[in-house]
């Protein structure tokens, strides 16, 4: 139990290790193109740290099989550099027996897995859903900066400051109307603005002018028509909600039910990220076995091309059973299968079942 524990510490804080690096290269990835949509106005700073903790479970459960595949290389690498193994196969503990330890802490990261597929990473995106939804619901003005200019070409805003009590003063509000079938400039300046909802009309929002002026009308002609206000109102576009029903965002067990072929797509890609991890255990343990002389790195690039090949595998798999070209019944499984050979294949050779020399009698007078 000792050597369980000590081989499982190796190995799971490596895999941490792992985990939290490849985790912040993708967030800030991920952070750098939600900050372009934020100097849009197309989104609150607030909200990006809101949708990347939500996207977060999702992150990992990709991250996780690969992290622990190369912390298995790793650590058990340095146990072979160093001689720990020597040591250990030379106490009585056969390679079977650190296979079955091995397979013992893959289990321990699928039962994590697990967790993360099944119900954390579901919930996680339903929330995220939700909370784009409720992020569209907000108005363009509600995420103006003042004093400066929003938005693209003709269709441009821009207000002064605003007061404690939420109104915009100075604002100015450039777009195209059609009319007839024309296109036609608008721009209305005005001395005070305000949103305005409705409850009784399911919330409906008005952007509501105070003493203000509109010009309308084709720039370079003298069809201009000019129109000075006390208060006039304009109707803003809501965003339409909608029921949240991708595969990704679905209970598993609401999955399980679904006759729906993208949801049997989903259940089976969420079982794959689990059953992936025993099978990159045996092809990890058995890539690990090196001797001082090679160093500890001589076997990871074939390994990591033949997790690569894996993991390509499926997702090519994925948008086959999407798309109809495989049949769902055949699923992901033929992926799993051949890999399963593929690992029984190296575990035996590094069991030396395969070895093929033999001890040659040496050379005598009496052998002449």
């Amino acid at each position: 139990m000792r050597l369980f524990r000590y081989l499982a510490k190796e190995v799971l804080v490596s895999t941490s290790g792992v985990t939290l690096i490849l985790l912040l290269v993708i967030l800030s990835s991920q952070f750098s193109s939600y900050l372009g949509r934020i100097t849009e106005g197309k989104m609150t700073f607030e909200f990006l740290f809101v949708i990347l903790g939500y996207h977060t479970p999702s992150f990992i459960q990709m991250i996780l099989p690969l992290a622990f595949f190369l912390s298995l290389l790793l650590a058990f690498g340095r146990l072979y550099i160093e001689n720990e193994m020597s040591v250990l196969f030379s106490s009585g503990i056969s390679k079977l027996k650190l296979a079955a330890y091995t397979l013992g802490i893959a289990g321990i990261v699928s039962v994590f897995s697990m967790t993360l597929n099944f119900w954390l990473a579901p919930t996680s995106e339903y929330k995220a859903a939700q909370a784009a939804q409720e992020q569209k619901q907000v108005s363009a003005f509600d995420l103006l900066i003042p004093g400066r200019f929003e938005g693209r070409g003709q269709r441009t805003t821009y207000i002064d400051s605003f007061t404690s009590d939420g109104w915009m003063n100075d604002i100015f509000l450039s777009d195209i109307v059609t009319k007839k079938g024309q296109k036609i400039p608008t721009q209305t300046f005005a001395s005070y603005a305000e949103q305005v909802r409705i409850p009784s009309e399911n919330n409906q929002s008005y952007l509501v002018f105070k003493n203000g002026t509109q010009y309308e009308g084709q720039p370079g002609t003298s069809e201009y028509r000019i129109t000075k206000f006390d208060t006039y109102a304009v109707r803003m576009k809501g965003a339409n909600t909608s029921i949240i029903d991708e595969p990704y965002a679905q209970s598993t067990l609401t999955l399980i039910k679904s006759d729906r072929l993208l949801d049997k797509v989903e259940l089976q890609w969420r079982i794959s990220l689990v059953a992936i991890i025993p099978i990159l255990a045996v092809i990890g343990l058995s890539l690990s076995q090196v001797n001082p002389r090679q160093g500890r790195f001589f076997k990871m690039l074939p390994a990591i091309l033949l997790m690569i090949v894996y993991i390509a595998l499926l997702i090519w798999g994925r948008a086959a059973l999407e798309k109809g070209h495989i049949n769902i019944e055949v699923g992901l499984w033929w992926i799993h299968g051949l890999f399963i050979v593929i690992g029984l294949i190296l575990f035996l050779q590094y069991n030396q079942v395969f070895q093929r020399s033999k001890a040659k009698l040496p050379r005598t007078g009496l052998n002449e």
